[in-house]
């Protein structure tokens, strides 16, 4: 009879360690590898993906997946979505008019003094 250790072992001998986050990692690397074989272009690999999305919640990625799902360019609304400064211009990858921002507080008036005087 064996030990009970030798049965576990054979069960949990390979690791598993798949997440909701490396889930959406992959298939945005298989969407994004699929635009890029297509162009010529080498595929990104995992961890070259997990530094691109590393300062995106996972929340997000939902989201991501959602608007770049919808979109007729995957690859393309991908990079505009994941680049900040293509957002603070207010410019749309495909032409639409942007919501125009909300007025900016009024600034406020600074105190005039009275000259000094000597004496």
């Amino acid at each position: 009879m064996e030990h009970i250790r030798a049965h576990i072992k054979a069960i949990t001998s390979k690791k598993e360690r798949a997440t909701e986050r490396g889930e959406l990692m992959q298939y945005f690397l298989q969407a994004l590898n699929r635009s890029r074989a297509r162009d010529g272009i080498l595929p990104l690999t995992m961890p070259r993906m997990g530094r691109v999305l590393q300062a995106i919640p996972t929340k997000d990625l939902y989201y991501l997946k959602s608007v770049c799902d919808q979109a007729s360019n995957f690859s393309k609304k991908f990079w505009w979505e994941i680049n900040p400064k293509k957002h603070t211009l207010g410019r749309s990858p495909t032409g639409e008019t942007p919501q125009p921002a909300p007025p900016a507080p009024p600034k406020k008036k600074a105190l005039k003094r009275a000259p000094r005087t000597r004496g």
